[in-house]
């Protein structure tokens, strides 16, 4: 007797697998948008089977002490700040995506790394969906990138791009974004989470056969995260995100994920008219340069595995009022009340009739508990007008009970400080705020006529 075979019509969720009967916009599962897709199930006796095949001598499997490595070079991309993210450089064959909110810089960046790649010898391709051969050879032109070894193609077909690397035969490739390129062997719009992933897929597959890195720009959505199916994540081997306030010209490159390195450092760099400049000593960015003022205090944050020092500056005045008003900019605003509320009721200086204003200096956000001594101190000098001396540093988290609490790698924060100039630094070492108050006022009575008075 013939086994029977139908074909049942269901639905599938692309991302996560999730099946149901009905076609549905949005996944019952994951909760993605535009996932869910016909295909069939055969059903009946006969089921298909997966014939085993004997792999090739070159895809066999060997000890991990036999593979080799020597043919996998990290590879400088000329850009120091952007090598320092990536763990040392590109290693061939890395499939790298680059996110950040639109106008952030990620073109101009990724221009700058083409050229000096281009620089040392090494061909580049620039494939760009987004703008024309002629609107990027206008910045280049700006920003110093022109070079013979730098390729441009303005493309959105995948299929073309690919005969573009046949072509061209370059050591790189940067594709600008992923967004733009559609694939003919997929439905759907380019951009659609189908075209996203064959497209990743597709580029993913030939840099790891040809040992040949490509960087791909992704877009953002507005809650900050990679458009597209998280499937795309997943492919790539490094996930760098590109940020900054466009109001300011500092920009930070961090690695959310590295298969090749740590995901605990990052690169600064500053944004200007002739392009994008690395920052390689950040450490006078955060800083005023005027003398010292009441309401002023340095702390000494830590961006990725880099301590660098952040002044916070506060500003009391009475408030005028039923409810005092709390204005922050670049401290987390909970842990601003909650220090004002630990300064009242366990150090004794009174700030619930004023206004308070904190900020930092330079547009950097310093969300980080160690942020609270400095918010603390930089306060109680606003509300008693007296000035903390510019050598003085402070680094702790405090606690409701108006402990100082210690912070990660503080012999990190330590050691930069000093570097920097800063001999006298508050920490976890004084046991409370109130001794730390007490600290900095017996400490320059002798040396100040107007000693602080905290």
């Amino acid at each position: 007797m013939a086994s029977r075979r139908t074909t049942e019509v269901s639905f599938k969720c692309t991302e996560c697998g999730w099946t149901t009967m009905k076609w549905a916009g949005r996944c019952g599962e994951c909760q993605q948008w535009g996932t869910v897709v016909e295909f069939g199930v055969q059903a009946g006796i006969a089921k298909p089977k997966v014939t085993a095949l004997a792999p090739s001598a070159e895809r066999a499997a060997k000890p991990i002490t036999q593979i080799d490595t020597t043919e996998s070079p990290r590879r400088t991309s000329g850009v120091s700040e952007f090598d320092r993210v990536l763990g040392g450089g590109i290693v061939p064959g890395a499939a790298i995506l680059l996110s950040g909110e639109p106008g952030v810089g990620k073109s101009t960046l990724l221009l700058e790394v083409a050229a000096q790649s281009a620089r040392a010898g090494r061909r580049v391709l620039y494939a760009s969906g987004e703008e024309s051969p002629a609107q990027v050879r206008l910045r280049a032109e700006r920003t110093g990138a022109l070079h013979d070894e730098l390729y441009l193609a303005s493309e959105t077909d995948l299929a073309t791009i690919l005969g573009h690397i046949d072509e061209v035969s370059p050591e790189l490739v940067i594709i600008d974004s992923i967004q733009t390129v559609s694939s003919a062997l997929s439905e759907g719009a380019a951009g659609h989470p189908s075209q996203v992933r064959e497209v990743a897929a597709t580029l993913v597959r030939v840099a790891k056969e040809r040992g040949l890195p490509i960087i791909i720009v992704g877009h953002v959505t507005k809650d900050g995260q990679v458009a597209g199916p998280r499937l795309l994540e997943h492919l790539v081997d490094v996930v760098c995100q590109f940020e900054g306030d466009r109001q300011t010209s500092l920009r930070f490159i961090r690695a959310l994920k590295n298969r090749f390195g740590p995901t605990d450092d990052v690169g600064c760099f500053e944004m200007s008219g002739a392009g994008i400049v690395e920052v390689t000593d950040p450490s006078s960015l955060f800083l005023s340069r005027g003398l010292p003022e009441p309401g002023t205090c340095v702390a000494i944050a830590l961006e990725g595995r880099r301590a660098l020092p952040v002044e916070v500056q506060a500003l009391t005045v009475a408030a005028t009022g039923p409810a005092p008003r709390r204005i922050v900019h670049g401290v987390d605003a909970a842990r601003v009340a909650m220090v004002l509320a630990v300064l009242e009721r366990r150090a004794g200086i009174r700030t619930s009739g004023f206004d308070v204003y904190v900020s930092t200096v330079g547009g950097v956000r310093f969300t980080e508990p160690a942020a609270d001594l400095a918010i603390a101190i930089a306060v109680a000098g606003s509300v008693l007008n007296t000035s903390i001396p510019s050598d003085l540093a402070a680094i702790g988290e405090l606690s409701l009970a108006g402990e100082i609490r210690p912070v990660t790698q503080v012999a990190q924060r330590r050691a930069e400080g000093k570097r920097l100039g800063y001999d006298t630094l508050i920490d976890d070492r004084l046991k409370t705020l109130r001794d730390a108050l007490a600290e900095l006022r017996s400490r320059y009575r002798a040396t100040q006529p107007q000693a602080p008075q905290f």
